[in-house]
């Protein structure tokens, strides 16, 4: 399989803090690449560097076939961005956003006009094609910046947090423009605050912390990484948990996770149904009936606290964080954060 999108120990480092540190990935062409991170990890650097508008201090990569260092304006004119926030011109209209990105990009005036005409109609904005930008909402301005990166019709779609600040119906249009967009040939990389958002619509997932790559594989592999399938069995009463955890201890190898507060107990999945029918019948025997019985699978939540160890740094509890508001992870996140105000729309231009 081809690769559209490869690199090989990437660093950048700005003043004491190292960015990234040696940051190694690969893309297979018609893929979505999902790069998971606290903020201040380095997935913005990565992009950024992947996209041309940065730099690094070492390391190579190609994408979509042209070495990044010595042929950037070839990669600028094979790829599309959509940063952390709209970067649409709110005085022009939704229209005029795409047409003059058309011309930029020498498509001539009827063909920026066709195009624009097909990307409004694909990205449900006909009805409000010909008002401001700074009248769309959230959604829609998400909607018109993912269309005006696809003017050119790259190969290969960087996302940056394209869906952070949406509400649930617009993040789930956009991920089935995204999904459109794999299905027609395009590669994708994508960062995300967003774990659910890596698991529905990632291929394979890479988790970045203090700028290495520390793990990737699909979510099935991360997952299966951090235990796999648990059997989780609650209960009313205080009285009842020694009696579930000496039962499941007798079903499988080593011990049984005891949570007092919420008065469950779990154990591994070691032999599928024949340990979920053992529990069963134990319990029975036993005379517990539990309040609830039920199999529970890792989620990338799960995969994100074990690789990282950091819960106070995990993607779900800075969802909230304005631009600007100090990071956990300390002033380096807030740099690391901090997007170009001319994105690569304007640089295929040049």
């Amino acid at each position: 399989m081809e690769t559209a999108i490869s690199a090989e120990g990437l660093r950048k480092r700005y003043g004491d803090h190292q960015a990234l540190d040696g940051i190694d990935l690969s893309v297979p062409t018609g893929s979505v690449l999902g790069v998971l991170g606290p903020n201040g990890a380095g997935k913005t650097t990565t992009v950024r560097i992947l996209t041309t508008l940065l730099e690094p201090d070492e390391g190579r990569a190609v994408v979509a076939g042209y070495d990044l260092a010595t042929q950037p304006r070839q990669v600028r004119a094979n790829i599309g961005l959509t940063g952390q926030y709209a970067a649409v011109d709110e005085r022009l209209t939704g229209r005029e956003n795409l047409q003059l990105i058309g011309v930029l990009l020498h498509l001539g005036r009827r063909g920026a006009r066709a195009r624009a005409t097909e990307l409004l109609e694909r990205f449900d904005l006909v009805d409000a094609a010909d008002r401001q930008a700074k009248t769309y909402s959230g959604g829609m301005r998400r909607r018109l910046d993912l269309a005006a990166s696809l003017v050119a019709r790259p190969p290969v779609l960087f996302l940056d947090e394209p869906t952070t600040g949406l509400d649930l119906t617009s993040r789930l249009t956009l991920w089935e423009m995204i999904r459109e967009q794999v299905r027609g040939g395009v590669t994708v990389l994508l960062t995300t605050q967003y774990l659910e958002e890596a698991d529905q619509l990632a291929d394979r997932i890479a988790v970045i912390d203090r700028g290495l790559v520390i793990a990737d594989g699909t979510p099935d592999e991360l997952k299966r990484k951090v235990g796999g399938e648990r059997l989780q069995v609650s209960v009313a009463e205080d009285t009842d948990l020694a009696v579930v955890t000496r039962c499941l201890a007798g079903v499988v190898p080593g011990d049984p996770a005891v949570d007092l507060q919420n008065r469950t107990v779990s154990v591994p999945l070691a032999d599928g149904m024949r340990t979920i029918s053992a529990a069963a019948a134990g319990l029975e025997a036993l005379g517990v009936e539990p309040e609830d019985f039920a199999v529970h699978r890792s989620s990338l939540d799960d995969v994100f606290l074990a690789l990282t160890g950091q819960q106070g740094r995990t993607p779900a509890a800075q969802q909230s964080r304005r631009p600007g508001q100090p990071d956990p992870a300390g002033p380096a996140a807030d740099q690391e954060d901090q997007a170009a105000p001319h994105t690569i729309k304007e640089k295929q231009a040049v």
